[in-house]
């Protein structure tokens, strides 16, 4: 009965030691600091140098990736993949879809959002919880891949378009849940004095709740921006022409498929500088450096954004 005792004691004494240390940890901010930055540390480092790897790769001849399959930095510094994709046609149109995508895709993306998300945020409107309801039905659940190929493609006759990119997917239902709590979060007595003054909806909502919207609509921009830039499925399934296709489109068929449509052959004199893996690495960061030069702009606002569209709702 006594070694019984004991083994609980034990037990029971290991436990309290555990929870002192924890204890000890909580009170100790600086060894939560000290994991929490070695975590984020070796994140960056998974993220990074694989991007300087493909880096290095789209720098480098063909013969040192062939010799030297991983490398850091570039070895003999060479830009002829550069030189061979800004010399491509098919893959100059690819970027420039992509640019025209993202840029009038988004537009009118945050341009339906906000006046949705405005109209919801008007609780006593009728029927405001019976649309609310629609739209988070819509955002649990999708209407699947062939009876949104047969609404595209038989009612709307968008197949093989440019608009078939960007009007099918114009807005996301949590985006547009995500700024109506936003615009909940904006003082009500701002809407009710510019009322008084004579103020309409669309003037309160140009002069007062957009300028003060600036976090929210950077964030859910931006997330409209990569989505429309990264996104290869439309152009997979609604466009047959290579000749249409994005930039996604392209990048994939060289790194996933290894084929080259439209790009024409290399000629003989870069056959020696480079090769298909050069062309693949140069073709990620070509795809890849445009839309995150768009982060620095909008890093401010993003945080920011998030954190007040969530809290109130």
């Amino acid at each position: 009965m006594s070694n019984a005792v004991k083994n609980v004691r034990n037990i029971v004494d290991a436990d309290t030691g555990k929870k002192a240390n924890v204890s000890k940890l909580m009170r100790n901010p600086l060894y939560a600091e000290m994991i929490i930055y070695f975590i984020v540390f070796l994140l960056a480092v998974v993220t990074i140098v694989p991007i300087l790897n493909v880096f290095a790769q789209s720098l480098s001849p063909a013969h040192v990736i062939s010799r030297i399959p991983f490398m850091l930095w570039p070895h003999e510094f060479s830009i002829e993949a550069y030189r061979y994709i800004f010399n491509t046609p098919a893959l100059v149109h690819s970027f420039y879809v992509s640019v025209c995508v993202t840029v009038v895709g988004t537009t009118l993306s945050l341009l339906v959002t906000v006046l949705a998300a405005y109209g919801l945020s008007k609780t006593h409107i009728p029927g405001n919880a019976l649309l609310m309801k629609f739209f988070v039905v819509a955002m649990l659940f999708g209407a699947g891949i062939i009876p949104t190929y047969i609404v595209i493609n038989k009612l709307l006759g968008l197949i093989n378009t440019y608009p078939v990119l960007v009007l099918p997917y114009i807005a996301s239902s949590y985006n547009i849940i995500l700024m109506r709590n936003f615009f909940w979060s904006i003082p009500a007595e701002l809407e009710e004095s510019a009322t008084i003054d004579g103020a309409s909806d669309l003037q309160i909502l140009w002069t007062i709740i957009l300028p003060l919207s600036k976090p929210a609509i950077a964030t859910i921009g931006l997330f409209y921006a990569v989505g429309h830039w990264n996104d290869f499925y439309r152009g997979l399934i609604y466009i047959n022409d290579s000749s249409m296709w994005p930039l996604p489109m392209m990048l994939r068929s060289i790194v996933v498929d290894n084929q080259m449509v439209g790009m024409g052959s290399v000629p003989d004199e870069q056959q020696r500088m480079i090769n298909p893996d050069n062309i693949k690495a140069a073709t990620i960061i070509f795809a890849t450096v445009p839309i995150l030069c768009v982060y620095p702009f909008i890093q401010k606002y993003f945080t920011q954004g998030i954190m007040i569209g969530a809290i109130k709702g």
